[in-house]
């Protein structure tokens, strides 16, 4: 049981996910909202984008350097998961600070540190070096993660209410596809394209952590930080069942793209024998993609349908991908893919709208410490474990594997949402 884990995510993973279901902080009244406010939603909103697209980015080049270093399976998973990790760990403990500091000093400090990552994965050669980068990469991310869903948040435009929420559940799964996609394409046609995918994110990471600077500051400076910084967290009891029933979904969703972002490449080369840069990278594109357009047309929808359609949605899609691995079919793959990427999307999404409201306000932070701990567990760890196994039995029998447990996991969370509403 996740009973006793960390509070300090709380108050900033709060805000992450608050507003991916619904509005809760009062907006800035429209008089008072001005040009520099609008300047402000619009560059943290672009930095979500960079900050997901530069956690996908690296995918397509696992397998070059894969060959180019010389490392084992278990090192490129390794090097996948310990950036899922090591955000965890720093969300959970840092992703309060910028209640306590401001907003702007995190933000900069935040996109500094990325693009110090992408100096440092530009130029590793060793995978102790990639590892570093990684781990790095999630220190920065978490504090981007956790400020910029805030800061979006906060600078909400009063005439589109709604909107922050539609940006923080569609921004990160198009950041995933684009950051894939783009790194394909440099890939196909660049000479040296590691040096132009980091180093754009670099020069990007870089104007962004100026550019916050121009954001009016949202989060006034206050004392607490140190205790913030005390990890403790748990399930409120009025949301406890629901956790649990939708706990297989979140698994199942967080599960699924931990397994695309580092296996997706390997399985187009190994088992389809594709070694096109921009077919690799399009696995991760249409499954991220597929999950922003669903969330975006599910945002009106009740959660109980959304998470029954999500549920279904990813376990059949999963089923037909692994029929389409064993028929080596591709054009069945990518369908079934992009079947599976809205139910990516959208069990994650119904899970936050069917838990959520069944707590307090107050109750919230610790709440989604707990979600997100589960999150990203599921992220990393079955990743790792991959790893471990292909030396053992080969790369398609530990994706079927994989995928099957990625189906149980689903029709579990179906079958326990249809009786929750059964019962209802």
């Amino acid at each position: 049981m996740i009973e006793r884990v960390v509070e300090n995510g709380s108050n900033k993973i709060e805000q992450l996910a608050q507003f991916l279901c619904w509005r809760t902080i009062m907006p800035i009244s429209q008089g008072a909202y001005t040009l520099r406010h609008r300047f402000g939603f619009l560059i943290a909103s672009v930095g979500s984008g960079l900050m997901m697209a530069s956690a996908s980015a690296p995918s397509p080049f696992y397998p070059v350097l894969q060959r180019e270093v010389g490392f084992s399976d278990v090192a490129m998973t390794a090097i996948f998961a310990v950036y899922a990790i090591v955000l965890l760990m720093t969300l959970l403990t840092g992703g309060s600070s910028s209640d306590h500091v401001g907003r702007r000093p995190v933000l900069s400090l935040g996109f500094l540190l990325l693009a110090i990552f992408a100096i440092l994965f530009e130029t590793a050669t060793s995978s102790a070096g990639l590892i570093a980068a990684r781990a790095l990469q999630g220190v920065a991310c978490a504090f981007l993660l956790s400020t910029l869903s805030a800061a979006i948040v906060d600078l909400e435009p009063p005439d589109r209410p709604g909107l922050a929420a539609i940006c923080n559940s569609v921004i990160p799964l198009l950041g995933l596809a684009a950051g894939t996609l783009a790194s394909g394409i440099v890939m196909e046609h660049a000479v040296y394209p590691k040096i132009d995918v980091f180093n754009g994110i670099g020069i990007i990471s870089v104007t962004l952590s100026a550019a916050v600077w121009l954001l009016p500051e949202t989060s006034p400076r206050h004392e607490g930080l140190l205790k913030a910084l005390r990890p403790r967290l748990g399930i409120p009891v009025s949301a406890r069942s629901t956790f649990w029933q939708c706990a297989p979904a979140i698994v199942a969703g967080w599960a699924t793209g931990g397994l695309y972002l580092s296996l997706g490449a390997p399985i187009m080369s190994s088992i389809f024998g594709s070694h096109s840069y921009l077919l690799q990278a399009g696995v991760v594109t249409a499954l991220s993609g597929a999950g922003a357009a669903a969330c975006f047309f599910a945002r009106a929808q009740d959660p109980h349908k959304i998470l029954v359609y999500g549920t279904s949605a990813l376990a059949a899609g999963t089923i037909v991908t692994l029929v389409a691995m064993e028929l080596r079919s591709f054009p069945v793959y990518i369908l079934a893919l992009t079947l599976a990427g809205t139910g990516f999307g959208t069990c994650f999404y119904g899970s936050l709208r069917s838990i959520v409201p069944l707590v307090s306000a107050s109750e919230r932070g610790e709440l989604f410490a707990s979600i997100f701990t589960l999150s990203y567990l599921a992220f990393g760890v079955p990743v790792v474990l991959a790893g471990a196994f292909i030396p053992l039995i080969g790369l398609h029998t530990t994706v079927s594997v994989y995928g099957a447990l990625i189906v149980l996991m689903a029709a579990t969370a179906g079958l326990l949402r249809q009786r929750n509403l059964r019962c209802g």
